[in-house]
């Protein structure tokens, strides 16, 4: 590394290390990942470049405190090992959040660096350790069993953190999960682009070693709830993480015609169920060749790049506000764009009408203008009278936010909901009932992964002092 003096210097001058990505003509017509990651001589060059703060804003960021600043300099030393160890400590999914976290929102955006649009590739870096370093780093040690039993719902991102937390600390952990594999959005709701399938297995065959159980196909609410599970199979305590994964919709008419879906089941049936080897796999699902996706998030992103890949001639993503106000990050439009997805904003729909044989063949919009803004702070859209105009459509997805799920009323009926069906608990996760915690988008809404993750963590450490006192 280079020193002054026997003392660290940071290379100052050197750019943000890039990173290879595949061309967008050719990774638009498979699946395969946009980027390789860093090479290991990519990864010691960024890691040259961090200032080592010592007010280190970047673990402010962190929703989960990763030791930023410790990785990095383990990075610069060669000990990528040492550096996986310090990562673990407080995220068992590094090569998920390298991948899928908005860095730029949160570490980077935090990062001192950011000032001058430098800011170091935290993400890249932790993504580096987690693919590369497994085998260098130690194991987790896992405390002496203490005899208590939790049972975790949900094997999401905050489901998972939960779980492997208190797994280490000598706790039984039982993961319910309703599918037949785990990883919850991760595995169904992210597409194999952005992250691999075999990454998030390997996340939780890592978890498998610490000695979680994970129970599949198994719905909580329904063929078993709270009471069974305290009364009968001897648990001591609950973490609900069911996610909030039920569809908003438009609203519009014809919003029920083939070929229209909601982005949950889209996604669902290409990730999880391999609708685009049909018929090679059981599961179909529409190839449309004009497709329209409705939203400006990231789900929105990853349907309309799932529709490219999926063979489409043009991919256009409708949004009523601008583009510079799309929730999505910045990485996941230029990556849009770049692959050839059409943006259409400021725009509405009013309907979707069909063709002679009943499949959605066009839809209806208007055109919107920014108003005064809203509740949330964001300049609310409005109609522009008379600016109704058609394109073609043989295939839709809205992607415009989702739902409370209704599952924790059916799993456990003492724990309080709010008016929208979310679950209400404090800052650590604790519910109306003394013995459920609960975290994640079923308490906060639609977030991120290492909010979840971090929602996990201190649900867990809340219920071991509980269950400790």
């Amino acid at each position: 590394m280079p020193q002054v003096n026997g003392k660290y210097k940071p290379n100052m001058k050197a750019p943000r290390t890039p990173y290879v990505e595949e061309l967008p003509e050719e990774r638009a017509q498979d699946f395969r990942p946009v980027d390789r990651g860093y090479s290991m001589a990519d990864a010691v060059a960024e890691a040259n470049r961090c200032l080592d703060c010592k007010n280190p804003k970047c673990v402010q960021g962190c929703p989960v405190n990763i030791n930023i600043p410790g990785f990095i300099e383990k990075i610069r030393e060669g000990n990528f090992g040492g550096g996986l160890d310090i990562i673990r400590e407080a995220s068992l999914l590094p090569s998920v959040c390298g991948r899928v976290c908005p860095q730029e929102n949160q570490c980077e955006g935090n990062c001192v660096l950011n000032n001058k649009d430098r800011a170091i590739a935290i993400g890249q870096l932790e993504r580096f350790l987690g693919d590369n370093a497994t085998e260098l780093a130690h194991d987790p040690e896992i405390k002496p069993s203490n005899g208590k039993k939790v049972a975790v719902v949900g094997s999401g991102p905050s489901g998972i953190a939960c779980a492997g937390e208190l797994a280490r600390n000598g706790y039984e952990v039982t993961v319910f999960e309703a599918f037949f594999t785990g990883g919850g959005v991760l595995t169904y709701g992210i597409p194999e682009f952005r992250l691999p399938k075999k990454i998030v297995k390997r996340e939780i065959d890592g978890l498998e070693k610490l000695g979680v159980k994970f129970e599949y196909n198994s719905v909580v609410g329904r063929i078993t709830d709270a009471k069974e599970l305290f009364e009968e199979q001897g648990f001591d305590a609950m973490y609900l993480a069911v996610g909030a994964g039920l569809p908003k919709f438009l609203n519009v008419p014809g919003e029920n015609l083939p070929g229209v879906f909601c982005a949950n089941e889209y996604l669902t049936r290409v990730n999880l169920m391999k609708a685009e080897k049909f018929p090679e796999f059981d599961t179909p699902t529409k190839h449309g060749k004009n497709v329209v996706v409705f939203g400006g998030g990231n789900v929105a992103m990853d349907a309309a790049r799932t529709a490219l890949r999926l063979g489409a001639d043009t991919v256009t993503l409708a949004y009523r506000r601008t583009e510079e106000e799309m929730p999505a990050r910045k990485a996941e439009l230029h990556h849009a764009k770049q692959e050839g997805v059409k943006i259409l904003p400021l725009v509405s729909p009013l309907e979707f009408e069909a063709d002679e044989n009943g499949f959605v063949s066009k839809v209806k919009l208007e055109r919107m203008e920014l108003g005064e803004p809203d509740e949330s702070g964001r300049r609310r859209p409005h109609p522009v009278e008379g600016s109704e105009f058609e394109i073609p459509c043989d295939v839709a997805v809205t992607a415009i936010g989702t739902n409370a799920n209704p599952f924790p009323k059916l799993a456990a009926e003492d724990v309080a909901l709010n008016k929208w069906g979310y679950i209400e608990a404090d800052e650590n996760g604790r519910t109306s009932d003394p013995r459920i915690w609960a975290g994640g988008d079923i308490v906060t809404g639609a977030a991120t992964v290492i909010l979840a993750m971090g929602a996990g963590k201190k649900a867990a450490h809340s219920m071991m002092e509980a269950l400790e006192a």
